[in-house]
C-alpha cells in the first residue's frame, strides 16, 4: 500500500469518527432546553463547515497524482487538524 493510500485510509477514519460524534451532538440539540440549542447550533455549523472542508481537501488528495499528493498534504493536515479541535471542543463544552 502506498503512503498516500495508508493517508487516505486515516483520513477517511477520522472523517467517518468526526460524523459520529456530530450525530450525537445534533441529537443533543434536539433535546436540550432553546438557549443550549442555541450553543449546539453555532457548534453544529463549525463542525460541519470543518467538516466539508476537511472533505474537500480529501478529495483534492484523491485526485493529484502521486508525485503531487504531498503538496496537498500539508493543506489536509491543516483541515484534518481544524475538524479534530473542533469536535473535542464541542465535546467538552457539551459534556458540562
Amino acid at each position: 500500500m502506498s503512503t498516500k493510500e495508508a493517508y487516505k485510509q486515516k483520513l477517511e477514519a477520522e472523517l467517518e469518527l468526526a460524523n459520529a460524534q456530530l450525530e450525537q451532538l445534533q441529537a443533543k440539540s434536539k433535546i436540550s432546553s432553546a438557549e443550549a440549542a442555541m450553543e449546539f447550533t453555532k457548534e453544529i455549523d463549525d463542525l460541519e463547515k470543518n467538516a466539508h472542508d476537511a472533505k474537500t481537501k480529501l478529495k483534492e488528495m484523491e485526485d493529484a497524482d502521486d508525485t503531487t499528493w504531498e503538496n496537498i498534504k500539508d493543506g489536509a493536515d491543516h483541515a484534518w487538524n481544524s475538524l479534530k479541535t473542533s469536535v473535542s471542543n464541542a465535546a467538552a463544552k457539551f459534556k458540562k
